[in-house]
Parts: structure tokens; C-alpha cells; sequence
């Protein structure tokens, strides 16, 4: 029941904010015309992730983990207020565009451990990928329709109904959250504090394949990931009225996956999995910038999306089925750091190579470094390219922990 509430809270909530995701840009872009200072938003979310996430990560750990997503929800709610007033002057201002953005960061950051940390209380652990997938679906599900549904409303109806819709989901995401149950800190967690962090940090430095999770992951979104230059690239196909579609295109290709994800459970060997897909990645990013007809763009779009999508499906496997309980909402900070980081640089590399170059070749060669990176990190890190769930000592500790807490019935 709590993993449903959770699942449906997530899916109105994440609509609303991928509403924010397409207009927050697209409102810069018309008060500045800059293309950096459109890449900026990811520069001024960035220091805040940093900090609040590893924070964060012991905050899940020692405190309750419901208390924690239901206040996280309620501040997100009122910077999606704050935006809906700005949007509303006669000449909005910049600087809240920039100061909600860093709020903002710092809010998703200390709640997007305690909500992964809390899938593998609520959710048995055989289930644990499936859990993975039907929480990616819930992300595409709203990444797909909320663009494509943003663009329209931002064009004809203006940002102000965009950030008023994504409040509206806000106050029913935390009208969900507040019928959790409670989700305590284990007997054995420790008190937030830097040497805790400092602890977690520890425990993923001595695994190998965690770390390559979280490197291949961070090259791949900062070296490829092509968000800050959309709407430039857009004007520059003459094909405005693709923007949402483009914006679509990522979480359409993760769908397609998420919905035909049954294989994902037949594969053991989920570090080359990681691997393989962030390469695929990349080589999409580069037919993505080089191709001049809309429509290919939207393919490799959607294609790119697809390949991320696998990767996050078996970073998320590793991650899930191999940490102790003790040490998970620290650990979801260093994870929040891998795929939360690298988009938020990834802007920044866009805009400031896009600004130096073209919008174009700003797409294409972060997609050819992107695989170059992945490429050189796959001979570094042999214990990703042979992690197996079958044989790894920490998952089958992880199974066997479980099948002693959750024996089966007579």
C-alpha cells in the first residue's frame, strides 16, 4: 500500500515538474536570450546538490524517512508559488528564476535519498527491480506527456499556467504523503554528521562497482547531456514548435523501454549492462547533433533515452540489492551526486560550449567525448565489467539477510 501511495504521489508530482522543467528555460531564454545564462541554471544547482545531497543521504539515515519527503514536498510547493507570482509581474524578474532553481536543488536533494531508501523497506527484495522499473515508469510516464503538454501551454497560454499546474500537483502529492507510514531510522544508523557522510563515502570507495556506477553515469550526463541547448536547437531547425517534443523525446524512449523491461530480470551481469548502454547513449547524442531534419533529431532523441534508461534500470538493480539498510540513505546521497551532478554540469558544458562553437557541434562532440570517457572507465574498473548479481558476496550477503528476516510460509 505504501509503495502505491508513494508510486501515485511520484507520477502527479513529477508531471507537475517537468511542466516547471520545460518553462523555468524557456522563460530565461526570453528574459535574457542568452544561451548561457540559460546553462547557468545548472551552475546555480549545483553547489546545493553537492552540499544538501550528502547531507541529505544522513539526514535519511537517522531520521524518519516519511517526515522527510512530506516537508521536502510542502517547500517544493511553495517555490513552485513563488515562480507562479514572478510569472505573473508586468516584467518579471531573473535573479528568482535562479534563486528558486538553487532552493529547489537543495530540496530534491535532501529528499531523493530518504525516497530511495525507503523503496527497499516497503518493496521485498526479489521485487526490487521490478520496484526500479515501475518507478522509471512513473518518471516517463510524466516526462513524456508533461514537455509535450508544456509546450503547448507555455505558447498559448503562457509559463503562468505551467507553474499554477505544477502547484496543483504539489498539493496533491503531499495530501498522498501524509497518509505514509512511518519509517524510523534503523537501531543501527548513525547520527547525521560529516564523519557519518565521511562513513558512507568509505563503504563506496571500497566498492569498485558501485563506483563505476556512479562514474559512468556522471561522464554520460556531463559530457552528453544536450538539455540547455534545446530550445536554441529548436530555433536553429526553425522547427519552434518542437521544443516539447524534444523535451519528450528522453523520457519517450524510457518508456518504451520501461514497458518492455521484462528481459532486464534474464541479465546477471549488470555492470557491462551499465556500460554498454552509456556508450549507446552517447553514439544517440552524436547522430542527435549531426542530422539536420527534426524528425531524426527526435529519433536519436528517443533512442538516447531508451539507452539511459536500461543503464539507470541496472545501476539502480546493483545499488538496491547489494547496500546494507544501515548505510542506504548515505549512500542514495553519493548516487543523488552521480545522476543529479552530471545533468546539472552537463547544462553548464552545453551552454559554454555551445556559446563557444555552435548549438550543434555543442551536441555532437559531448556525445563523441561521452563515449570516449565511458570507453577509458570500463578498462579502469575491471570489478563493474564482471559484477555478477548471481556471485557477488554483497548481494548474495543482501539475499540471505532477507530470506532469514522474511522466511516462507509453511
Amino acid at each position: 500500500m505504501d509503495f502505491r501511495r508513494l508510486w501515485v504521489a511520484g507520477l502527479i508530482t513529477n508531471f507537475g515538474s517537468f511542466l516547471t522543467f520545460v518553462a523555468l528555460p524557456v522563460q530565461m531564454k526570453e528574459l535574457t536570450g542568452s544561451v548561457a545564462a540559460v546553462g547557468a541554471i545548472g551552475a546555480v544547482e549545483l553547489v546545493p546538490l553537492i552540499v544538501f545531497g550528502l547531507y541529505g543521504g544522513a539526514l535519511a539515515d537517522a531520521l524518519d524517512k516519511r517526515a522527510l519527503i512530506l516537508w521536502t514536498e510542502v517547500g517544493q510547493g511553495l517555490l513552485c508559488a513563488a515562480l507562479l507570482v514572478n510569472a505573473l509581474l508586468p516584467e518579471p524578474f531573473v535573479w528568482p528564476l535562479y534563486l528558486v532553481a538553487a532552493l529547489s536543488s537543495a530540496l530534491v536533494a535532501v529528499q531523493r535519498p530518504a525516497l530511495d531508501s525507503i523503496v527497499p523497506r516497503i518493496v521485498p527484495h526479489e521485487h526490487l527491480p521490478a520496484a526500479a522499473s515501475l518507478n522509471s515508469l512513473r518518471w516517463t510516464v510524466g516526462g513524456v506527456a508533461a514537455p509535450a503538454l508544456a509546450g503547448v501551454v507555455v505558447a498559448y497560454a503562457g509559463l503562468g499556467w505551467a507553474y499554477a499546474a505544477d502547484l496543483a500537483t504539489f498539493v496533491v502529492s503531499v495530501a498522498l504523503a501524509v497518509g505514509l507510514a512511518p519509517s524510523p531510522a534503523s537501531h543501527e544508523a548513525a547520527k547525521p554528521s560529516w564523519r557519518s557522510i565521511a562513513e558512507g563515502a568509505r563503504y563506496a570507495w571500497s566498492r569498485k562497482e558501485l563506483l563505476g556506477t556512479y562514474a559512468v553515469d556522471l561522464a554520460a550526463m556531463f559530457l552528453a547531456m544536450p538539455l540547455a541547448v534545446l530550445p536554441f536547437l529548436a530555433d536553429e531547425l526553425d522547427a519552434e514548435w518542437s521544443l516539447g517534443l524534444m523535451y519528450a523525446a528522453l523520457p519517450t524512449g524510457a518508456l518504451l523501454v520501461t514497458l518492455t523491461s521484462g528481459w532486464t530480470s534474464r541479465v546477471h551481469r549488470h555492470g557491462r549492462m551499465v556500460v554498454l548502454a552509456a556508450a549507446l547513449w552517447g553514439l544517440s547524442v552524436v547522430g542527435a547533433g549531426l542530422v539536420r531534419e527534426v524528425w531524426l533529431v527526435l529519433a536519436f532523441l528517443v533512442l538516447g533515452g531508451g539507452f539511459d534508461m536500461v543503464s539507470g534500470i541496472f545501476r539502480a538493480a546493483m545499488w538496491n540489492q547489494t547496500i546494507p539498510d544501515e548505510l542506504r540513505g548515505r549512500l542514495a546521497g553519493i548516487e543523488l551526486l552521480s545522476y543529479s551532478v552530471g545533468p546539472q554540469l552537463g547544462q553548464v558544458r552545453a551552454g559554454a560550449m555551445a556559446a563557444w562553437t555552435s548549438v550543434r557541434a555543442s551536441v555532437w562532440a559531448g556525445g563523441v567525448l561521452c563515449v570516449a570517457a565511458v570507453g577509458v572507465l570500463a578498462v579502469c574498473l575491471p570489478k563493474l565489467m564482471t559484477y555478477d548479481v548471481r556471485t557477488n558476496e554483497h548481494a548474495v550477503r543482501m539475499r540471505a539477510g532477507r530470506a532469514l528476516a522474511h522466511p516462507p510460509g509453511p
